[in-house]
């Protein structure tokens, strides 16, 4: 039976796997600097193939998911320059991690290496491309990329740039690869690669996130779903809370980190909730509890599957609780161990909060919109993992790498 186009594609990543896994810092630097001009200079073609995206979508998704799909010149420039902010940072590959001598003389040490090929399998966000490609290069790692049909002309014309820049360096274009089809077929065959894909990532919804987790083969660390919580807390600055509370919701609701869930103390619930009311009007559709339904006769009844759910949208759900240990009952109880946060002036709650969530990410008086690879330091991101094996948090380059023990010795046998 002949191989498919996938299957041929992660055969050509396998070809590559060793010159990539060793390429010198200073070649991978100059390549990401060429794929970023590249990239800046390929954006009428790459804005013309994003248009053809927008355009098959339009009337099937959501405005917001609309703008998640859009890109723009800016939005372009700026996949350009996180990808020019890897340069700057340490190249994670060959670090010694830890070293020791054992009694019998041997030298042991703990080195970091590439995870070797690593594959994405992501939704509608064109901007993964770049950062993904980028990623996976810096840390010495091939990759195999797979877009959503939603957003396949944007990423093809994006990988296209970014080969077209690793033409002009020592590394080969070959070394990153777009799988070309966008069926199921593709996702399975990636989920099922054993010896070829030495780790997968999905990015996107919990429908894809959960499908992948399920039927992979290969290892697969599990990123993206934001059921995000803030807390405000009786001791809380009422006006950083709105502040903060509106960036998390409105900034960019189609986003994991955007906030899903507000919960408030109920000791301030009959002040701060009016406050929340008419900042929200017109902008947030509310779905309160009974507690909170009180103070917000406006806002709907919040459903049994409200609190479960990542809205992607303008859309809030919110609770009263008595105090921050309920508040931390119920994130634990409803999060997808994303990002939460606690707005308080009172130490020792912000201190219970973050010892007692058990997130990747825990914000004292913080947007949970900072979760992001960029935000960190990280240049990008190839994700947020939401476990706990491995890497938690943002996937930025030391995420992309794994060890291995070299021991050097000197005619030593057991015994």
């Amino acid at each position: 039976m002949e191989e498919s186009i996938t299957q041929k594609q992660l055969d050509l990543l396998v070809d590559h796997k060793l010159a990539i896994n060793t390429a010198l810092t200073a070649d991978k630097n100059d390549a990401l600097a060429k794929m970023a001009d590249a990239l800046e200079d390929a954006s009428d073609r790459i804005l013309a193939a994003n248009e053809q995206d927008l355009a098959k979508a339009q009337g099937k998704i959501s405005d917001v998911m609309l703008d998640r799909l859009r890109l723009s010149k800016d939005r372009i420039k700026g996949m350009a320059d996180g990808i020019r902010a890897l340069i700057s940072l340490p190249d994670p590959v060959g670090l010694v991690l830890d070293e020791h001598e054992t009694p019998n003389g041997l030298d042991i040490v703990k080195k970091s290496v590439p995870f070797g090929v690593i594959g994405i399998i992501y939704e509608s966000r064109p901007n993964v491309t770049s950062d993904a490609a980028a990623l996976a290069l810096k840390s010495g790692n091939a990759v195999m990329l797979r877009s959503g049909k939603d957003a396949f002309n944007s990423a093809e014309a994006i990988v296209e740039a970014l080969k077209a820049g690793l033409a002009q360096s020592r590394i080969s274009p070959d070394c990153i690869q777009l799988a070309q089809d966008t069926s199921h077929q593709s996702s399975q065959e990636m989920m099922t690669a054993r010896g070829k894909l030495d780790l997968l990532l999905p990015r996107g919804g919990r429908g894809l996130i959960q499908a992948i987790v399920q039927n992979a083969t290969v290892p697969v660390i599990e990123t993206g779903t934001g059921i995000c919580h803030i807390y405000v807390n009786k001791d809380a600055d009422q006006e950083k809370a709105l502040k903060i509370i509106d960036n998390a919701k409105t900034q960019r609701p189609s986003v994991c980190n955007a906030a899903e869930v507000c919960l408030v103390d109920a000791a301030i619930a009959g002040e701060f909730l009016p406050k929340l009311d008419r900042l929200f009007k017109g902008r947030v559709e509310m779905r309160a509890d009974q507690a909170a339904k009180k103070y917000l006769p406006d806002a709907k009844a919040a459903g049994p599957d409200d609190f479960d759910t990542e809205f992607l949208d303008y859309v809030m759900a919110i609770g009263v609780v008595k105090d921050v240990k309920e508040a931390i009952a119920h994130i634990n109880r409803h999060s997808t161990h994303h990002s939460e946060a606690i707005i308080t002036e009172d130490p020792a709650a912000a201190d219970l909060f973050t010892t007692m969530i058990d997130s990747a990410a825990v914000y004292v008086n913080a947007s949970t919109r900072f979760t992001d690879g960029g935000q960190f330091g990280m240049g990008c991101e190839f994700g947020i993992s939401t476990q706990k094996m491995h890497a938690r948090g943002p996937m930025g380059l030391k995420e992309l790498t794994t060890y291995k023990y070299v021991i050097k010795g000197n005619g030593q046998t057991r015994d």
